[in-house]
């Protein structure tokens, strides 16, 4: 293995603190894109289940049907 030890790997020869923020810069959009089209998609569907339940409740109070 390149580094001694997990303090080594974290320090990286002083460029630990630029590696990890890079990685973290990086992860931070990308699951930001992951997430955002998944609460979208949910809240649309939830959506849906509400405008079904408002036209059914019409259909039941509209008189003569």
């Amino acid at each position: 293995m390149y580094f001694a030890s997990l303090s080594a790997l974290w320090h990286m020869d002083g460029h630990g603190f630029y590696v990890w923020l890079s990685y973290a810069v990086t992860f931070l959009p990308v699951a930001i894109m992951l997430w955002l089209p998944i609460r979208r998609q949910r809240q649309h569907w939830q959506w849906i289940a509400a405008e079904q339940r408002r036209i059914d409740s019409r259909r039941a109070e509209a008189p003569g049907e």
